[in-house]
């Protein structure tokens, strides 16, 4: 499984769990568990493959990290999303840009530029292109805004 199926999955369960309300490490290991996934492998080509340790413990982290720094992630899309409420962007395409925001923060294996091209990838393929031109807006304006904030 590649770094950007594993991010694909990872938006999957962190979608999941705004509507379960389940708790992370609970939610990763029932989704990731072999029958879960054989009864999907079927009905979408991104469960065809399980994750390998490496990927697992990138959904693991940030499965997590979203869980447990929504607010403050929510916090910058607020920020960065001029002119919108958060509560007016859909729940998926703030899960998109919750996880590239945690990435572009906490991960610094990831450079900026693939969270961000990732995020907009994604956002293209579930919200439709408009969505992925508003996410990439957003993304852009809070790497730019991080930039600065270092600078000062």
């Amino acid at each position: 499984m590649t770094r950007a199926n594993a991010r694909e999955l990872a938006i999957h369960l962190i979608y999941s769990r705004d509507f379960t309300g389940e708790e992370p490490e609970q939610l990763v290991a029932a989704r990731l568990e072999r029958r879960y996934y054989e009864n999907l492998e079927g009905e979408n080509p991104l469960y065809a493959e399980r994750p390998s340790r490496a990927q697992r413990a990138y959904i693991d982290q940030v499965v997590s990290g979203v869980a447990n720094r929504e607010d403050e992630l929510n916090d910058y899309i607020q920020k960065y999303s001029i002119g919108w409420d958060v509560s007016r962007i859909s729940r998926l395409t703030r899960t998109i840009m919750q996880l590239a925001i945690f990435e572009m923060l906490y991960m610094s294996d990831v450079p900026t530029g693939v969270a961000i091209s990732e995020a907009v990838r994604l956002a293209k393929l579930y919200d439709g292109d408009d969505t992925g031109a508003f996410v990439n807006g957003v993304l852009g304006a809070f790497a730019r805004g991080q930039k600065e904030e270092v600078k000062a």
